[in-house]
């Protein structure tokens, strides 16, 4: 196919590059020298996203933010400025469930189609091709794009209407925010009960307690490995995005928002850049510090 992609950051570069080596011309708006492998390899720079989208069938966007998926599609020379009729957007960023709904109307208004397809699974996923994909829009649409999608990802549903895959990521993020909040507090209880948290870690992989999270998080907070896969100033972003749509829907998520909080204050202290699983830091914070 004939495809646009923009949003070369750490997860959109594996995902792109898996777009190419699967035979697909791939035009790449924001090449940089991180990104410049994909050119190497075929992909084709554009001048801008008005530029990729002219050319493109389809054109995948991988955005850290609302405001910056907003951008890219509307501002000057922004991706709605060079459609025509037929074009499908996919939005794989991870935003606003309500933006997305008045982003895919404006598109629809051009006479092109719009999915959102958020992404869970991290830079591993993204380079190992097994990412979770929760999709939102038409079943037509979602057919169309479904050999692309199965080319990034594993696991590919199509959940709903449009802003149905933001709505279904953010409650993603609300189940791994809180399970890596739960194993930080577990692994440093057991560390400052005097327990070998490696070792503790380890017996409760075999129990109930076991998941995904306690088995890669985990393992980085007794290595105290923290180069991000996912960082917690974007996990802050979406347990953000998760209270505002909370907040007007008048629900109660108490425990969303004390994650949230802590990872504030992760950022605060500097860790923003880290990986999420280094909320443990501000925890150890909170008990004095470090011992």
């Amino acid at each position: 196919m004939n495809i646009g992609f923009i949003g070369l950051g750490v997860m959109g570069r594996p995902m792109a590059e898996h777009l190419i080596d699967a035979g697909h011309t791939l035009h790449l708006s924001r090449v940089r020298e991180a990104s410049q492998h994909l050119v190497a390899k075929g992909g084709i720079a554009a001048a801008n996203a008005r530029a990729v989208a002219e050319v493109a069938d389809i054109v995948i966007l991988m955005l850290p933010d609302t405001p910056d998926v907003e951008a890219v599609l509307f501002s000057e020379n922004g991706v709605a400025s060079g459609l025509s009729t037929g074009k499908l957007i996919i939005d794989m960023s991870s935003i606003s469930p309500v933006a997305t709904k008045a982003f895919a109307a404006r598109i629809g208004a051009l006479g092109c189609d719009y999915l959102d397809a958020p992404v869970s699974g991290g830079e591993v996923g993204a380079k190992a091709a097994s990412l979770t994909i929760m999709v939102g829009g038409k079943q037509e649409a979602f057919e169309r794009a479904r050999p692309l999608l199965a080319t990034m990802g594993k696991t590919i549903t199509l959940v709903g209407g449009v802003g149905d895959g933001q709505t279904a990521k953010v409650a993603n993020q609300i189940i791994v925010g809180l399970t890596i909040e739960a194993v930080g507090e577990a692994l440093l209880f057991a560390k400052r009960a005097g327990a070998d948290p490696a070792r503790v870690r380890a017996a409760l992989m075999g129990g109930f307690a076991a998941s995904r999270i306690l088995e890669v998080h985990g393992e980085r907070m007794v290595n105290e490995t923290f180069e991000p896969g996912f960082r917690i100033r974007l996990h802050r972003k979406d347990l953000t995005l998760a209270i505002d749509a909370a907040r007007a829907l008048d629900l109660a998520l108490p425990n969303t928002a004390a994650t949230q909080q802590l990872m504030n204050a992760a950022v605060a202290n500097g860790d923003g850049e880290r990986d999420h699983s280094a909320l443990i830091r501000t925890l150890e914070l909170l008990a004095g510090g470090p011992r």
